[in-house]
């Protein structure tokens, strides 16, 4: 199940098992009323049956000085629950009959432990349903996440054939044609759109995650390599410590290749980028000496952007990256002095 159906599935299924439960809760606690004044019922009538010849075990009896309002009635103390009866020519004294209060809280408990015990069943069947009514209520956002999905997939691998055909044509370009300026422009495109569908290839199989553990140095230097080459002019560097990181390497790489393409696109002409890795506090640091963000807390909304290059989905796919493999990011920034994105992998490195 992906993460968008689990979490839809979870909210759905919440919403619809804590209302059930909620009202059958309530229904259970007039339930349990209903059985305490049948008791009462219960106890004054047989009282009322044992006032006539007295032929009763379970009550005590007394006479009591009569209370004409108190007669025929059921009443409550702490220490017992009574009736009090007439006594035919007697305007003195009453007939007590009275249940012990240990008596009557036993009758109590077990109508107690029936509510208890009919809501637990309850419950149970509540779950089932609610289960099933969310895997009901799922069926149309997973046909709408498979649609999307098998769509986007379409579109990647038929956007392999262009790619190569313009990759094979740049090269002979770069033989015949002297003007490398442009020609580097148009290269540097095509890596774009080709950075753009691996992030977009990534994002449709996050729900797939297959750890596995490399060094974070050497996976950091291998993708400096690349960069060095498409961005010549930017001097990027990286320090010599390192972690050994447990989590799902392609993903990882996205961030990565994220966070360093804009650190160089967006950098000053014959700009920095500077990696470094702080083993103890197992933090990787990305600091570029680029044009700075305006509104650094905006940066991770889909389609914001401050420049006109790009589409703004970059820094909201590291951000996704980032949640689903659990990596903390905070960035640092203002107009005109650079940026810096932090990575917390405490949850990642291994010890």
């Amino acid at each position: 199940m992906r993460r968008a159906e689990r979490e839809s599935f979870l909210k759905s299924f919440g919403v619809f098992f804590l209302s059930l439960a909620f009202l059958s809760g309530v229904l259970e606690y007039y339930e349990y009323f209903k059985l305490k004044h049948e008791i009462h019922e219960k106890v004054y009538n047989e009282m009322r049956l044992c006032s006539y010849d007295l032929k009763c075990t379970q009550y005590d009896f007394d006479f009591v000085p009569l209370e004409s309002k108190k007669l025929y009635q059921l009443s409550e103390s702490h220490q017992e629950l009574y009736a009090l009866f007439s006594i035919p020519k007697n305007d003195t004294y009453a007939l007590k009959l009275s249940l012990s209060q240990s008596h009557y809280q036993k009758l109590l408990r077990q109508s107690q432990n029936q509510v208890i015990g009919h809501y637990l069943w309850a419950l149970a069947v509540i779950l089932v349903i609610s289960a099933l009514f969310s895997l009901y209520a799922l069926n149309p956002l997973r046909r709408a996440l498979r649609l999307t999905e098998e769509f986007s997939r379409d579109i990647l691998h038929d956007l392999n054939t262009p790619l190569s055909t313009l990759r094979l044509n740049v090269s002979r370009l770069s033989v015949e044609q002297k003007d490398e300026k442009k020609i580097a422009r148009i290269t540097q495109s095509i890596d774009t759109i080709v950075s753009l569908g691996d992030n977009l290839r990534g994002y449709l199989e996050e729900h797939d995650v297959k750890r596995e553990r490399f060094d974070l140095h050497g996976l950091l230097e291998e993708r400096l390599i690349a960069f060095q080459k498409l961005y010549p002019e930017i001097t990027f560097t990286l320090n010599q410590e390192t972690l050994l990181i447990d989590t799902n390497r392609d993903a990882f790489v996205r961030i990565i290749d994220n966070l360093l393409s804009n650190a160089a696109k967006y950098n000053i002409r014959s700009g920095s980028v500077n990696i470094n890795v702080d083993s103890r506090k197992a933090s990787l640091f990305i600091q570029d000496t680029g044009k700075g963000i305006a509104h650094p807390e905006k940066i991770f909304e889909r389609f914001y952007k401050e420049h006109e290059r790009g589409m703004g989905i970059g820094l909201h796919i590291v951000k996704k990256f980032c949640d689903m493999l659990k990596i903390s990011i905070e960035v640092e920034s203002s107009p005109g002095k650079g940026s810096l994105f932090t990575l917390q992998l405490a949850s990642l490195t291994v010890r």
